[in-house]
């Protein structure tokens, strides 16, 4: 599987200066445009655009410290125009490239990702595979950016602002015995979730149908892959945590790949602070 991954970015190195097809990543590495999309970001820790950009500015640097013209450079590394070509070189090395071209000149590079292997994983994750049925997520929505570490302010927000009473109303419409009762759900995620980019946020529930007067989305009959948090000390950051797990250290070993829908985070137990409790994590997968 790590051979696949490596092919993956040898195509992306091979293909800098010309198109880079996301269906090739992903038939390289024997998986869907969107698993390897999501995988890629976690393992990498950047977007895979980004990156791509990232890299052909790299290279395209050097080729202006050669001497060779903004224009040629600009055309060769798919700009479209010499001015397009110089905000987006200012916006890598915060200069342009006639100050680049200064002595002393101090600019940055993305270097080539590899991927390695690692002997023993950072801790046993706990999962369990579960199969349900089409239901309807039934609750509250907003769209909010996107956080990856310390505490979500527009999520905080959007909870206050819930009337009293909220959660118990919404109990009472939950009837999918295998889910939990109340729901943190995200999906509508932009392209490369990227940290600040904005996701549909829900306060729900799993119902079998939808129901008047809240918002609702229905989810397709899946299989789902569950992961268990349990923390002694910080539950919101053992929580995070399963993301960045799951898409950088499980899905690379196991025969499963993320399928496009909603990403569900429940509760189990909790301590009044947060400081310690017990959750999950649900993210619907596919056999590989």
């Amino acid at each position: 599987m790590l051979e696949r991954w490596n092919a993956a970015l040898d195509y992306i190195e091979d293909n800098l200066d010309g198109e880079i097809d996301p269906t090739t990543l992903a038939r390289i590495t024997l998986s869907s445009e969107y698993h390897f999309r999501r995988v890629f970001s976690a393992l990498a820790g950047i977007p895979l655009s980004q990156y791509v950009r990232s890299r052909r500015m790299t290279l395209a640097t050097a080729e202006i410290l050669d001497g060779t013209g903004i224009l040629e450079v600009a055309a060769k590394y798919g700009y479209s125009s010499g001015d397009a070509f110089s905000r987006a070189f200012r916006q890598m090395n915060g200069m342009t490239p006639s100050q680049a071209r200064r002595p002393g000149a101090v600019l940055r590079s993305q270097q080539a990702v590899s991927f390695q292997l690692t002997i023993g994983g950072r801790r046993t994750m706990r999962y369990r595979i579960v199969d349900l049925p089409e239901f309807s997520i039934v609750g509250r929505k907003t769209r909010i950016p996107l956080k990856y570490q310390g505490e979500n302010l527009a999520m905080t927000e959007f909870h206050r602002s819930l009337p009293a009473g909220t959660g118990t109303q919404l109990r009472m419409l939950a009837d999918i015995p295998d889910l939990p009762e109340i729901l943190f759900v995200s999906t509508g995620f932009e392209s490369e979730r990227e940290d600040g980019s904005l996701f549909d946020y829900y306060f729900a529930v799993a119902a079998s149908h939808a129901h008047d007067d809240w918002d609702n989305l229905a989810v397709p009959a899946s299989k789902w892959v569950v992961f268990e948090a349990t923390s002694q000390e910080n539950l919101t950051d053992a929580l995070q945590r399963l993301w960045a797990d799951a898409f950088s250290e499980w899905f690379p070993s196991n025969p499963y790949q993320v399928v496009p829908g909603p990403e569900l985070l429940t509760i189990t137990e909790k301590s009044e602070d947060w400081s310690s409790g017990k959750g999950e994590l649900w993210i619907p997968v596919e056999r590989n």
